[in-house]
């Protein structure tokens, strides 16, 4: 197969399916989404945060990170990793870093911000995060980090947007007020 027969719909489809048969639901990382958000803009729908996750997950190199996340992920609880990364990936290897190096390629998509709250929501552990973390429930060396990132870089979009907008409508009320006077 070469690379102009992979369909970006199918990569797409496969990566949510990937996420939900490993218990992450994209309503799960909006929730991760909200309560990055929800103290620095005011009205901020979850329906918003939803579409927000959506939108980075358009995007090839996420969908990429997480099937080759997912995957490693996979082949570590079926133990078929070489030996030492077996070990470090069962283990959640605090210095193995490539998981949360991987997770850098989503975050650098909406800029510096995605990296701030990338920390953020990794050191809380929060909702699904919690459970990711939790090694009863699998191995998810590169989960966490990955939907840790996806929020935050939708989280990023978000505040991106609404600055830009609250920009434009201070720029038209100042180009009112001189068109009045």
């Amino acid at each position: 197969m070469n690379a102009a027969t992979i369909n970006g719909g199918d990569v797409y489809r496969n990566a949510i399916q990937l996420l939900q048969q490993r218990g992450v639901q994209l309503e799960d990382i909006a929730e991760l989404v909200m309560f990055l958000q929800k103290d620095y803009i005011p009205d901020l729908e979850r329906q918003t945060c939803l579409d927000s996750v959506q939108a980075v997950l358009q995007k090839r190199e996420v969908q990429n990170a997480l099937l080759t996340g997912i995957q490693l992920d996979m082949l570590a609880e079926q133990n078929r990793l070489i030996s030492p990364l077996q070990e470090m990936m069962m283990r959640d290897e605090p210095l193995y870093g490539v998981d949360e190096v991987m997770s850098l390629a989503i975050l650098n998509i909406y800029g510096s911000i995605g990296l701030t709250n990338y920390g953020y929501i990794d050191k809380l552990k929060y909702g699904i995060l919690e459970r990711l973390n939790d090694k009863q429930y699998g191995v998810h060396t590169f989960l966490d980090d990955l939907v840790g990132a996806i929020a935050a870089a939708a989280s990023s979009r978000i505040a991106h947007n609404y600055y830009e907008r609250e920009e434009e409508r201070q720029h038209m009320k100042e180009r009112f007020n001189q068109t009045v006077k």
